[in-house]
């Protein structure tokens, strides 16, 4: 039996160019997640879905009741497939995701989405703390620039750095397509 999901983070329509908090590559990122999603689907293995709704009404982006806070309608959850509802960065806290999981069977979890170096970072490394397998695409994965001090960073040199720091001891981090060729 396959004992892996696939786990779609805030992919969600703020993070996309015209929305609230638009990421650097998330058009690229949800193209690679929905090739993902189709191979899952294809071959009858677990989905979860995870959205972000922000719990304070004067937050920047993914309010309740907005159309930013919708998953985009590239990676649209099919009827069965949870929904995981979280308002912290990382995806199993005060959420049933664990449970969910536990009761699937999962043992690998393939994470993708947004962003990088916040809820992607927070969940595999929680994933791992809770006893998973992670495999992270890093091709349908997104983020943006930061600013530390004085200093600006590109959002592909944060997207790098997350990938790199995760590589290893909390996942594989690898192409879309290879992660398919695995799968298959």
């Amino acid at each position: 039996m396959d004992h892996r999901a696939l786990m779609l983070v805030d992919i969600q329509n703020d993070y996309f160019p015209g929305g609230k908090m638009a990421l650097e590559n998330m058009d690229l990122a949800a193209e690679n997640a929905a090739l993902l999603l189709s191979m899952f689907r294809e071959r009858g293995l677990p989905v979860f879905h995870v959205q972000h709704i922000s719990p304070h009404p004067r937050a920047p982006f993914f309010q309740a009741d907005t159309a930013g806070v919708e998953i985009h309608a590239s990676v649209t959850p099919a009827l069965g497939e949870p929904v995981i509802i979280k308002h912290f960065p990382n995806s199993f806290r005060e959420t049933p995701l664990l449970d969910q999981l536990r009761a699937a069977n999962v043992k690998t979890l393939v994470v993708c989405g947004a962003m990088s170096h916040m809820c992607i970072d927070a969940t595999v490394r929680a994933a791992v703390d809770t006893g998973f397998n992670c495999l992270v695409p890093h091709d349908a994965c997104a983020t943006r620039e930061l600013l530390f001090l004085s200093h600006t960073v590109a959002a592909s040199e944060v997207h790098a750095a997350f990938m790199a720091a995760l590589s290893g001891l909390y996942a594989q981090v690898l192409s879309s397509s290879t992660i398919m060729d695995k799968i298959k």
